[in-house]
Order: C-alpha cells, then sequence, then structure tokens
C-alpha cells in the first residue's frame, strides 16, 4: 500500500453542490433561493422576535405593575417550626449560621422570625428581623433575640 493510492471508501464523499452558477447548473437562475427578497441575497440576517409582520409578542401582551428594587426578600421562620427545628437538627441557636449550615436557608438569605404558632423551649435568635409578636413570644417563654444588621 502507498500513500498515493489511498482513497475514501465508496459512498464517503460527496460531490458539493455549486449554486449560482447559471442555467446548467441543474438549479435555475434562483439556485435553489426560492424568488427574489431579502432572503435570497447575501448577508440576510432576520430580527431577533420578527414574527413576519405579525404583531410581536412583547407587544400583544400588556404590561402591568413594577419590580421594586429596593424590596428586600425574607425567608421566614414562624414560631411555630421553631421546636420542629429544634428536634430535627439540635439547635438552640437561631443564627443564620446555624440555619444555613442545616440547609434551612441560602448563604445570602435574611431571616425574618413571624409569630404565628406557639413556642414550647427557650431559644436564642440572631437574626435580620422580628415581627412584635413574635418578639413578644419569644421574650414571654424566656429566650432573647437579636436583630442583624
Amino acid at each position: 500500500m502507498k500513500l498515493h493510492s489511498l482513497k475514501p471508501a465508496k459512498g464517503a464523499t460527496h460531490k458539493e453542490k455549486r449554486l449560482g452558477r447559471g442555467e446548467a447548473s441543474g438549479k435555475g437562475g434562483t439556485s435553489t433561493k426560492g424568488n427574489k427578497g431579502g432572503q435570497s441575497r447575501a448577508g440576510y440576517k432576520s430580527k431577533k422576535a420578527h414574527e413576519g409582520g405579525q404583531m410581536p409578542i412583547q407587544r400583544r401582551i400588556p404590561k402591568r405593575g413594577f419590580t421594586n428594587i429596593n424590596r428586600v426578600e425574607y425567608k421566614v421562620i414562624n414560631i411555630g417550626q421553631v421546636d420542629h427545628y429544634a428536634e430535627k437538627y439540635g439547635i438552640t441557636e437561631f443564627s443564620l449560621q446555624n440555619l444555613y449550615i442545616n440547609g434551612l436557608i441560602g448563604q445570602t438569605d435574611s431571616v425574618k422570625v413571624l409569630g404565628n404558632g406557639e413556642l414550647k423551649g427557650k431559644f436564642t435568635f440572631k437574626v435580620n428581623a422580628v415581627s412584635a409578636k413574635a418578639k413578644a413570644a419569644i421574650e414571654a417563654a424566656g429566650g432573647s433575640v437579636e436583630i442583624l444588621k
């Protein structure tokens, strides 16, 4: 076997389709591009979200409301859940670090304690926000609250 005698397997290669080479190419005057217009010409590009002249969806659907850029999103813990978390995870201090380690919040989440439910044990809270009802319930049960900045 010599290098000059090597050829690809039969059927492995195909002849290149030569477009735009006149009537004799068998593709006619339009070179398989249909009729006239931008799409038959070089450099054609359609605009993003163009729907062929139909009113685009971003203009058909009405706009409502706005997003407040100053809104603070809190992960909420009700005092009714605290006893369950303390029993399940062995927590007595509800700090952001303890909650993150146990997978209850994300690393950058802010936590707010709300007063829904009853508190049975004595717990320490180091969180971003506490409702007045929750603070009163925690202190009545002998616990303490520290609000972080």
